[in-house]
């Protein structure tokens, strides 16, 4: 996007990949340009070869009112907009009054009428639906004022049932993020005294404490026209799904430092599109948000941030809390652009440029008890585009089907169901798959009968979405998070020994041979024992090296590539797998010691 729509607007203006759209509707208003000249004919002294003058035949200008339409311009326009909405996963953001070369030019109050009338009858062309996001008047040579007019295109994906956007909930102990999230899906404010938590909580123990201690997955939803669904008007999940074309499922993880290992399972498995890092006005930076901001940074995990119970403070402290958070995102570490939502216009600034540029962090403070700016963060998740273009899914939808088991569950009448995320490829109703690595390394076949979505059914699943599998009647004990359902053809590996480049984040002394570390590999979790550190004999904080670990219990299905992260107690480090020794199925209690 120019320059200079980025002054008019605040921030680029397109959630997809590829070029700007701005010049999509252009500053001569509606979709009535030029018709269909007739064929060319080769230039010589203003005549063609018939010795007639080369004037090719013309009709007059197309007329607003009236039964006639120039196709050719439009069905141009509607094939254009196919494919914007085809990069952007389904949206794209129109800019009106702007030139395919840049020019802020704007219309004026009747042909940007007649753009908006154009662009609602592309729209209904390829079965979208647009909103109108803001409008900003422009500084022409003209004796009347112009405008320039953004707009949101939003359609679902042929094969798809809605556009799906995962967002992890990070923070500190207390600091409001069951209650935020139970505000967002109930549609009720809370009390003030934890009112709306209480539909979110799995456990006894969690409502007695007021403290998550397990990961639980709550939807917010967006029709086509941006408005917002959740329980307040639909009793089921299934509602919520049918009734829209944009859902947010939020992964609400644990704030207290005793489950942090849930929490970062929750990041690494997950696989969320962006993370919200919550912190509380009153206390500001205090207890897991340094550490929770820092696995986001460390996991490469985009992220924003919400300043919640402002209404218990004190604008001057609510003021200290951003000026605080705002130094920190600062920091070397970081590097981070904060950007403070004050307004509407803010927020869909925000949108646009946290979804083009990593760097950029948005910060919104709210209250779930007043609901004051709880809007602008609506606003936000709304226009909040994928965060992979469409390429990327392509590519991942060409590979071989891998599903990676994080949940396993017994539901009466339906028999053994698994939860997880699709790596790669599809996966249909009624397709058979292999499931391992067992304890002694083997895969076992199986049948998936039927999936859900956001629970609600769905026959075919894709690269990058979130599901869970029913497995009939296949013998749960066998079963355990960390495996991978994978196609038989892949003929998968697995290892109990990998290298990995590590960069020690903290250690109190020296990381040598011998230790022992959690390690967390996507959905794989398990100890690993330290058998050599590459040319070095120990490691310091902050120091780089390639390690060698062996799993202690059982082999694991690992990729080279994938990003690693280990703990043990207050020791941290992040790095990523250089090397896998296969094994194969006969050889794994051999190399596990058993």
């Amino acid at each position: 996007m120019d320059s200079r729509v980025s002054e008019l607007f605040g921030g680029c203006c397109r959630p997809g990949g590829g070029p700007a759209v701005g010049g999509t509707l252009k500053a001569r208003g509606a979709g009535g340009s030029s018709g269909c000249g007739g064929p060319k004919g080769k230039k010589k002294n203003g005549r063609n070869r018939g010795g007639k003058a080369n004037n090719p035949p013309y009709l007059p200008p197309e007329a607003e009112d009236g039964n006639i339409e120039y196709k050719y311009r439009f069905e141009h326009l509607v094939t254009q907009m196919k494919w914007r909405l085809q990069e952007g996963r389904g949206e794209a953001v129109y800019q009106i009054g702007v030139e395919d070369n840049g020019l802020l030019v704007g219309l004026a109050e009747e042909e940007m009428r007649a753009s908006l009338k154009t662009l609602h009858r592309m729209a209904e062309k390829v079965g979208a639906d647009i909103t109108v996001l803001r409008e900003r008047e422009v500084d022409y040579d003209s004796d009347m004022p112009r405008k320039i007019t953004e707009v949101l295109v939003r359609k679902v994906p042929d094969n798809q049932q809605f556009l799906d956007l995962r967002v992890a909930v990070l923070g500190n102990v207390d600091s409001g993020k069951s209650t935020l999230l139970g505000v967002l899906t109930q549609g009720e404010l809370d009390n003030g005294r934890g009112r709306a938590r209480l539909n979110l909580f799995r456990h006894l123990h969690e409502i007695q404490s007021g403290r998550t201690s397990s990961i639980s997955f709550e939807i917010l939803g967006f029709n086509s026209k941006g408005e917002v669904v959740n329980y307040s008007d639909s009793r089921t999940a299934e509602e919520i799904c049918e009734s829209s074309s944009k859902m947010i499922t939020f992964i609400d993880l644990a704030g207290h430092h005793k489950y942090l290992h849930t929490t970062i399972f929750g990041l690494t498995s997950y696989c969320p599109d962006c993370a919200l890092l919550l912190v509380s006005a009153n206390t500001g930076i205090a207890g897991t948000t340094r550490e929770h901001l820092g696995l986001a940074l460390a996991l490469k995990v985009p992220f924003f941030i919400v300043v919640s119970k402002v209404d218990l403070c004190a604008k001057t402290t609510v003021e200290r809390t951003v000026r605080q958070l705002e130094r920190v995102l600062k920091q070397p570490g970081c590097h981070k652009v904060p950007m403070l939502v004050t307004s509407e216009d803010d927020a869909v600034t925000a949108a646009q440029q946290f979804a083009q540029s990593p760097n950029v962090t948005p910060i919104f403070t709210l209250s779930s008890v007043s609901g004051e700016s709880l809007d602008l963060l609506k606003v936000f998740l709304n226009i909040l585009p994928p965060l992979t273009n469409s390429k990327e899914q392509e590519e991942l939808m060409q590979q071989l089907t891998e599903f990676q088991v994080d949940e396993i569950y017994t539901v009466p009448e339906v028999g053994t169901v698994v939860g997880g995320t699709l790596s790669s490829g599809i996966c249909r109703e009624g397709d058979r798959l292999v499931v391992g690595p067992t304890d002694d390394g083997r895969f076992l076949e199986l049948r998936v009968c039927s999936i859900q979505r956001n629970r609600s059914a769905c026959r075919v699943l894709r690269a990058g979405q979130a599901a869970t599998l029913a497995l009939g009647d296949f013998d749960r004990a066998l079963l355990r998070k960390g495996m991978v359902m994978v196609s038989p053809e892949m003929n998968p590996t697995i290892c109990s020994v990998f290298e990995a480049e590590i960069v020690l984040l903290f250690h109190a002394t020296t990381f040598r041979r011998g230790f022992q570390v959690t390690v967390h590999v996507g959905n794989v979790r398990q100890t690993a024992v330290v058998e050599k550190i590459h040319a070095k004999d120990k490691l310091r904080t902050g120091e780089k090296a390639v390690v060698r670990f062996r799993f202690l219990k059982h082999p694991e299905y690992l990729k080279v590539g994938a990003k690693l992260l280990f703990r043990e107690g207050v020791t941290k480090g992040i790095g990523h797998v250089t090397d896998v020794q296969a094994i194969a199925a006969g050889e794994a209690q051999a190399n596990m010691g058993f």
